[in-house]
């Protein structure tokens, strides 16, 4: 695979967090933003909700380089979406001022999980439709040993298949390629991180102030990690950025699965 910098990146997000980490990458980006539908269906899992609005939001831009073609270039578009859960309850950004006071009361003194989705859709050379939704798999030698050893594991067991295409990023992330060209190119490839966060017990006061300052009316779970926010904010297990709004460990792997690295090839030889 060849390796390089010159393919734009393009986000798909009015966050204004997301916009200042994408472009701490050095690579040639812009801002495109993305103004979907967030629902979800109930029962979906916070990891299945992150990784569908993240493909959603991609996914719009995507389809206006369908309608206009000649806007197409070789690049990626990225969507992303982060939420708060507690106690198994999604937490979004608060309709109001109340609203954010009963979240972060909620969230005072206890741990809560993070969870960042990311989506990737290629556009390379100029391609503006993905044909199909298949996924094309090709599994390098592996001797009967090596085979034996896997089974070994009881991993393959329960997979269709006997194996996962899921690539993980240690204990915190993971993603996969869920698209392909007929040339064997990643075209759509989709992942999530899950963090921790606890927060110091907080008095009611320090709560309104805080929401008094507006910084918890636009973020999921009323905060923001890297604001004032941060104050409350006792420990972290887990990736700074994607509590942020943008897991850019992740956003990486994924980039070079398109070809896209952040570093001189001569780095990586």
């Amino acid at each position: 695979m060849s390796i390089t910098t010159t393919k734009i990146v393009i986000l798909a997000s009015s966050s204004p967090r997301r916009q200042q980490l994408i472009s701490s990458l050095s690579l040639p980006y812009r801002i495109e933003v993305s103004d979907v539908d967030e629902t979800t269906d109930p029962g979906r899992t916070p990891s299945q909700i992150v990784e569908e609005l993240s493909e959603r939001k991609a996914r719009a831009i995507y389809e206006r380089y369908e309608r206009e073609p000649a806007q197409a270039e070789d690049g990626v578009i990225v969507g992303s979406d982060t939420i708060v859960v507690l106690d198994g309850n999604v937490l979004g950004k608060p309709r109001d001022e109340e609203d954010a006071f009963r979240m972060l009361k909620r969230l005072q003194g206890r741990e809560h999980e993070v969870y960042s989705g990311v989506a990737c859709i290629g556009l390379a050379d100029g391609r503006t439709s993905v044909a199909h939704e298949r996924t094309v798999v090709r599994m390098k030698p592996m001797s009967d040993e090596r085979i034996r050893r896997y089974i070994a594991t009881r991993e393959p067991l329960d997979k269709a298949g006997d194996y996962d295409t899921t690539m993980h990023l240690g204990d915190i992330g993971q993603y996969r390629i869920i698209s392909e060209s007929p040339d064997g190119r990643p075209e759509i490839i989709v992942g999530h991180t899950v963090s921790k966060v606890t927060f110091r017990p907080m008095s009611d006061e320090e709560i309104w102030a805080y929401v008094k300052t507006g910084d918890p009316l636009d973020k999921a779970g009323a905060y923001g990690v890297q604001g004032i926010g941060s104050v409350f904010i006792e420990k972290i297990e887990g990736d700074f950025y994607s509590i942020m709004g943008l897991p850019l460990n992740l956003l990486y792997q994924m980039l070079l699965m398109f070809g896209i690295s952040l570093f001189n090839q001569s780095l990586l030889s």
